[in-house]
């Protein structure tokens, strides 16, 4: 069932009151905490409850599976957090100045620059034995001893080639990030290493990278490792807007075999971002997932979003530093607002919500330009990887109302000069020309100017001077108020005859 824009928000008005009056009762927006762990634990329950049938709500209006399975995968976290939040409004009770008056501002829009907000970014462990506490190195030591006595003295298991039980640093990385995962609880955690280790024989993980499933029109386009981040985090890009197509969802999700070769496909790319970790303390030991919502089916990958989840959350604890949204939908900003003060400070650290038409300019603060696709606004092509390392970028910023030249001087006679030039949500107008340096000579318009749209790719283009000169790309923003970001580079190769 779908529902005009305007009849949405009238239906969250009137709906969102109910959820604040649940609140309310629960002591969350009160100054005040509840006065007993028993209230601490219906408060809990209301809370989620609430926070649930808002999700469901929307669910009902804009099907979509991904904002409810994250409520979902981060219930305890929410929990988790409520009884600390109630507390800390207590220590924060204190008088404060009057805030100064500012703009009305409707509650939809209100909800999504909430969204917006960015929590401090996370800080990966180290993995180093001495940056743990006392505690953790004592769990640390039980988990290796527990995993001993299950498997005997002569015992042996390896994960991602590492024998858990060697000794070696790279083996406690793995260790940690079991114990991380259940908050340091040496039993828990034992159980999920048991489960993992028995999946993986089961499934036969160890072998999957090296595979041929036949999906390579998958390849690239739905789920595929490309580049780095700036910190140096393999970065995993996640696309389904290609699941729209019937036929397409049929060939890959039509029965249990298929399904079944479809999460074995989706495991093998993970696989493929874990063997380019480091596990070694102070080292890269974590990817960075990348999640592209724009014109994701709503009903059809239901089934396959719940088990690829499940998988990940299961076998793969602590393997990704950061969840980077783009192309959010508005409804989606908005249920992330609504239960996101109720996550960990660890949780939501993780996460980066972008709007649809901001992908570029998220991305660019975690990865640099050369290294983002082209279809994200980076300079980065498919087949870019079989020219060697790429080529560093210059970024730059165009304001609002503003024009900016990048002048390419010192280009000699018979030179070819080729340049990349990309500008996050374009929108804007760009030409090019060459302009030699002998006097008399005539400006050659290598690219008359033409309005680019916001979903136009990088240019990518080259010209040979026949004469001295220099190239002057431009960039025309001045009939739009948004500031933009961009990047450029360029190479020239003298004459072969000089």
């Amino acid at each position: 069932m779908f529902l005009p824009l305007p009849l949405i928000k009238c239906e969250l008005i009137l709906f969102c009151p109910f959820v604040i009056i649940n609140l309310l009762l629960c002591g969350v927006c009160s100054s005040r905490p509840l006065s007993s762990a028993s209230k601490h634990s219906q408060s809990q329950n209301h809370c989620f409850s609430s926070s649930l049938i808002l999700f469901s709500y929307f669910h009902l209006i804009k099907p979509n599976p991904l904002p409810l399975l994250t409520l979902f995968c981060y219930r305890d976290s929410f929990r988790a957090s409520l009884i600390h939040n109630s507390f800390q409004m207590e220590k924060a009770s204190s008088p404060e100045a009057s805030p100064k008056p500012h703009h009305k501002k409707s509650f939809v829009t209100t909800l999504m620059e909430a969204a917006t907000l960015r929590s401090p970014s996370f800080k990966e462990d180290t993995y180093f034995i001495s940056h743990l506490k006392s505690s953790e190195k004592k769990s640390l030591q039980e988990l290796k001893d527990k995993l001993t006595a299950s498997l005997g003295p002569d015992g042996q298991c390896t994960m991602w080639g590492i024998p858990l039980l060697s000794g070696d640093e790279k083996a406690d990385v793995i260790l940690l990030k079991f114990l991380r995962a259940r908050d340091f609880k040496v039993s828990d955690s034992f159980h999920m290493l048991e489960k993992c280790l028995a999946w993986r024989k089961e499934f036969k993980a160890d072998s999957v990278a090296e595979e041929e499933l036949g999906l390579e029109e998958l390849e690239g386009v739905v789920a595929y490792m490309h580049g780095y981040d700036r910190e140096g985090h393999p970065v995993c890009y996640n696309a389904y807007g290609v699941f729209r197509d019937k036929d397409m969802c049929e060939r890959m999700f039509g029965d249990e075999e298929k399904l079944s070769k479809f999460l074995r496909w989706r495991v093998q790319v993970m696989e493929r971002g874990i063997n380019l970790l480091h596990f070694k303390p102070g080292g890269i030991n974590s990817i960075i997932q990348v999640t592209d919502l724009k014109d994701m089916p709503k009903r059809d990958l239901r089934v396959v979003s719940n088990q690829i989840l499940s998988l990940f959350q299961d076998n793969y604890p602590e393997m990704v530093a950061r969840k980077i949204f783009i192309n959010v939908p508005w409804y989606f900003s908005v249920l992330y607002s609504m239960f996101s003060p109720f996550l960990t400070q660890r949780t939501k650290s993780k996460f980066v919500i972008s709007r649809q038409g901001y992908a570029a300019e998220t991305l660019y603060k975690f990865i640099r330009p050369e290294d983002v696709p082209v279809q994200y606004g980076g300079l980065s092509r498919t087949n870019d990887s079989q020219n060697g390392p790429p080529k560093p970028a210059s970024e730059f910023t165009v304001k609002g109302g503003e024009k900016v030249n990048i002048q390419i001087e010192g280009i000699e006679g018979g030179a070819t000069i080729t340049w990349d030039l990309v500008v996050g949500g374009w929108d804007l107008e760009y030409s090019a020309e060459f302009v030699p340096n002998a006097e008399g000579s005539y400006t050659i318009a290598v690219e008359k100017v033409r309005k680019l749209s916001p979903w136009e790719e990088a240019i990518h283009n080259s010209f040979t001077s026949r004469e001295a000169g220099k190239m002057i790309l431009s960039v025309d923003n001045t009939a739009s108020r948004r500031k933009k970001v961009a990047a450029y580079r360029y190479i020239v190769r003298k004459s072969c005859l000089d």
